[in-house]
Order: structure tokens, then C-alpha cells, then sequence
């Protein structure tokens, strides 16, 4: 596995995790590191995953990972949840004001 790119080994240890059939699977900065192209792919296996309904947490600091691959978010600032949104009610603007741990109204955009 050494001899693989990033993004190929990070699609390796989420098949690997995904032979246990696991009922949630929980990614952690899951394309950290790793080059367009591959990010592309796991978040469109992210999404087909969930689709298939299996749970899929992803805990990520990328803002555009958690908008595109998510059909709910929990806003956290020092561990308390500020805010839950819908892919439907996310927006940018609203996800910043409330991991900066502040509140916003569902108008502010």
C-alpha cells in the first residue's frame, strides 16, 4: 500500500472498513491530503453510501467537503452544538457564523 497515492490509500482503508459491514461508518478528515481528483471520488462514495443507507459520519474542516456531501450538519464550538442544518438550510454564511459560536437567524445570508 505504500507505493499508492494518497487518495488510493485512503480508498483502501475506507474498503477495508467497509468489509466489517459496519451500520455507521465514521471518516475523519477524509480527504485530507489527497489530490481533486480523488476527494471527487470519495465524496461521491460518501454520498452513494448514504444513499444506500448506510450512517456516514464525516467530521471535516473543510467547508466545501461538509456542504457537498451532507444531508445534515451539527455546527460545533467548544464542544457545544450551536446550530443543526438540512442541506436544504445550510448555507455558508450561516455554518461560519455558528462554528465561530455565534448564533445566527435562519434570514442572515
Amino acid at each position: 500500500m505504500g507505493n499508492l497515492s494518497g487518495g488510493n490509500q485512503q480508498k483502501v482503508v475506507i474498503g477495508k472498513w467497509l468489509s466489517t459491514h459496519p451500520k455507521i461508518l465514521i471518516l475523519d478528515e477524509p480527504t485530507r491530503g489527497i489530490d481533486v481528483g480523488s476527494k471527487s471520488e470519495i465524496h461521491a462514495l460518501i454520498r452513494e453510501l448514504a444513499r444506500s443507507g448506510l450512517a456516514v459520519l464525516v467530521i471535516s474542516s473543510e467547508m466545501p467537503e461538509i456542504l457537498s456531501v451532507s444531508d445534515r450538519i451539527l455546527a460545533l464550538y467548544e464542544g457545544k452544538v450551536m446550530e443543526e442544518f438540512t442541506a436544504e438550510t445550510v448555507t455558508e454564511n450561516r455554518l461560519v457564523t455558528a462554528i465561530t459560536g455565534q448564533v445566527s437567524s435562519p434570514d442572515s445570508d
